[in-house]
């Protein structure tokens, strides 16, 4: 369905997208992944059409996107991170618009309206003025006015950032429906959780680059047969944790947040060793706990940064 072959992008300097090289499936949830900065959002702008590489190609369903940009765009749609909608009027206005965007006529045109409405659930708020709206429910209208041409592709860029639970829940569902009849998904969260309950595969980008490729199984099997000691404690320096980082036993280890996270194969004698160095250094304990790795982990392994950073 999209094919990206050794795609660079250049901000005069800056090299934002390295050599990058990508097949995303029809049919399936891709889970694009990286650090602030890493390069997803300009790779999903070039996807669009919004930017243009300075080397390599973009196919869409074997359309090449620098070519036939009016036919590719057909096939995609995208919920921004940042709300694309207008709180001064009403939902169905909003939804109305978008579709009218995207082509949409007459009475094809009111039954996507009230399609898409429906499907996100707003459609008793249809007549509301979007300035009423919670956020969660201005999410899901986000979505109503990407989803309102029917699209074989959707970019998702942070759906659920800055949410309720409920809404959440109601957008994970909604997300997995959509996949359900048919939809290609390219899915960027900062919620790892969110990633590894949706995606089929998940691609790692760092500096521009794909460092990583496979299933959420794929990529926690890099850091094999270990397990995660967290021990919350405050101030622990660096020098601490470098301390910690040479016990024969310990793979990794960072502070963060009040938390000291080690990687390890072989936990009983880590443990036994990491509370002898904090007790050297009188750094008081509130609590200690065994993890398994999880995705997370992978990623601040091969990245050296949280999905935040």
């Amino acid at each position: 369905m999209i094919k990206l072959n050794n795609i660079i992008k250049r901000y005069g300097n800056t090299l934002a997208v390295d050599n990058l090289s990508l097949t995303i499936n029809e049919g399936e949830i891709f889970g694009l992944l990286g650090p602030n900065g890493a390069g997803k959002s300009t790779t999903n702008k070039m996807l669009i059409g919004l930017l243009k590489p300075n080397a390599g190609t973009i196919t869409i369903n074997g359309l090449d996107v620098q070519q036939h940009g009016i036919e590719t765009r057909k096939y995609l749609s995208i919920v921004p991170q940042e709300l694309a909608i207008y709180e001064h009027i009403t939902a169905r206005q909003n939804v109305h618009f978008f579709g009218r965007l995207s082509g949409l006529k007459g009475k094809k045109l009111q039954d996507h309206v009230t399609s898409a409405l429906q499907f996100t659930e707003l459609s008793e708020h249809e007549h509301t003025k979007v300035s009423q709206f919670s956020g969660g429910m201005k999410r899901r209208l986000n979505i109503a006015c990407a989803i309102v041409n029917k699209p074989k592709i959707i970019i998702m860029d942070e759906p659920t950032v800055g949410i309720d639970p409920q809404s959440r829940a109601h957008i994970l569902e909604s997300i997995r429906t959509l996949n359900k009849q048919g939809t290609t998904i390219i899915y960027t969260s900062h919620y790892m959780s969110e990633v590894e309950s949706l995606c089929q595969r998940i691609g790692i980008i760092d500096h521009g680059r794909l460092i990583s490729l496979g299933t959420p199984t794929e990529i926690k099997a890099l850091i094999p047969h270990q397990e995660k000691l967290v021990i919350e404690a405050q101030d622990i320096s660096f020098a601490v944790v470098d301390e910690i980082k040479k016990l024969y036993d310990v793979t990794n280890a960072y502070y963060n947040n009040g938390k000291l996270e080690v990687q390890t194969a072989y936990s009983e004698n880590v443990v036994l060793d990491a509370l002898t160095i904090l007790a050297k250094y009188k750094i008081p304990l509130q609590k200690i706990e065994l993890e398994t790795i999880t995705l997370e982990d992978v990623f601040l392994s091969l990245t050296g940064r949280t999905l935040r950073d």
